[in-house]
C-alpha cells in the first residue's frame, strides 16, 4: 500500500523544520516534567528556575531525538513510500541530511546549556543525567545497533521518559530522588511508552520489511495489544497504590478520572486492520498521557 502525502512545507524553510521538530509528540516531554514539579511542590521544595530549566532540557532533547530519527531513519532506509505515519522531513527532501544532522547537534548543544545550568545548581549527578538522555535520544535510532531497531525501544522510552524524567525533575528542585518520584515516573513512562506502542502497531509491516526489528515486530500484533492494554493498566494502578502504599494525598486519584478518555484508543488499538486508521489512536494516547499528567500533578499540589 503506497501513502502519498502532501507536500507540507516548502524546503528549507522554517515550517519544514517546525514538521521535522514533530510539534505533536512534545506534550509528551512536557508531562512528566509537570509530575516532577508537582510532587517538589507537595514537599515544599519547588524551585521555579530548576523547573523551567528541567522543561527546556526535556523539551530541546525531545527535539533533538526527533532530528536524530529522522537522519537516521533516512540513512538506513526505514522511512519509505510506503509508511503511513506523518512526513519524514528527509526522506520528503524538505531537508537535507547534513542540515538535518546539524540540528540534532545543535539541540542537543542547547539541552547540554539547560544541564550546565542545573548541575551548577544541583551538582555532578546532573550530569550523568543529562549525558545518558542525549546519549538515548542518539542510540535510539543511531549507532550500530539502535535501541529502536533490537527491540528496546519501549523500554528506553519508559525509563527516560518515565522514570529518569519524573525524578529528575524532582531531584534538581529537592536534590534527592523521592521513592514516590519514580512511581510517579512508572505511570508517566507506562502512558508514554502506549503511545510509542501504537505508533509501531502502525508501522509493524513497514518496519519489518524495512528491517526495523521493535518489540512490535517482535511481538506480532495479537501481544502488542496486550502490551498497550498492559501499559494502560499499570499506569492507572499507579494513584491507587501511591495513595496505599506511600502516602500520596487523595486528590491524586483525581487522575483516575482521565479513564474514560483512553476507551477510544483502546477500541481503536484492539480493532484496527488498517495502519491509517491507527493515526488518531495516536494522538488520542498522547492527549491522554498529558492529561493524566497534567492531573496528577495538580493532585499533589492540592
Amino acid at each position: 500500500m503506497s501513502a502519498q502525502h502532501p507536500q507540507p512545507a516548502a524546503p528549507g524553510s522554517p515550517g519544514a523544520w517546525v514538521l521535522a521538530a514533530r510539534p505533536h509528540t512534545l506534550p509528551a516531554a512536557v508531562a512528566p516534567v509537570l509530575v516532577g514539579t508537582g510532587l517538589a511542590a507537595r514537599d515544599g521544595v519547588f524551585a521555579a528556575g530548576p523547573a523551567a530549566a528541567a522543561l527546556a532540557g526535556a523539551l530541546l532533547i525531545q527535539v533533538g531525538t526527533n532530528f536524530a530519527n529522522d537522519y537516521f531513519d533516512y540513512h538506513k532506509g526505514a522511512d519509505t513510500a510506503d509508511r503511513v505515519g506523518p512526513t519524514r522531513a528527509v526522506q520528503a527532501g524538505l531537508l537535507s541530511p547534513r542540515a538535518m544532522r546539524a540540528g540534532a547537534v545543535a539541540a542537543f548543544g542547547a539541552a547540554a546549556a539547560c544541564g550546565l545550568y542545573l548541575t551548577l545548581v544541583a551538582g555532578w549527578p546532573v550530569v550523568a543525567i543529562g549525558l545518558a538522555s542525549i546519549a538515548a535520544g542518539i542510540l535510539y535510532t543511531g549507532g550500530p545497533a539502535p535501541l529502536g531497531y533490537v527491540g528496546l525501544g519501549d523500554a528506553s522510552v519508559f525509563v527516560f521518559f518515565g522514570l529518569v524524567a519524573v525524578a529528575g525533575t524532582y531531584y534538581v528542585q529537592a536534590l534527592a530522588v523521592a521513592p514516590e518520584a519514580l512511581l510517579a515516573g512508572a505511570a508517566m513512562g507506562a502512558l508514554i511508552t502506549a503511545i510509542l506502542v501504537v505508533n509501531n502497531l502502525r508501522d509493524i509491516d513497514t518496519d519489518a520489511a524495512s528491517g526495523k526489528r521493535t518489540l512490535a515486530v517482535l511481538l506480532g500484533e495479537r501481544w502488542t495489544r496486550a502490551e498497550y492494554v498492559l501499559l494502560l493498566l499499570a499506569a492507572y494502578a499507579v494513584p491507587l497504590v501511591g495513595v496505599a502504599g506511600f502516602g500520596w494525598p487523595r486528590p491524586t486519584l483525581m487522575a483516575l478520572a482521565t479513564a474514560p478518555l483512553a476507551l477510544r484508543p483502546f477500541r481503536a488499538v484492539m480493532a484496527a486492520r488498517d495502519p491509517a486508521r491507527l493515526n488518531p489512536a495516536l494522538g488520542d494516547t498522547a492527549r491522554l498521557a498529558v492529561l493524566f499528567g497534567l492531573v496528577l500533578a495538580l493532585g499533589f499540589v492540592v
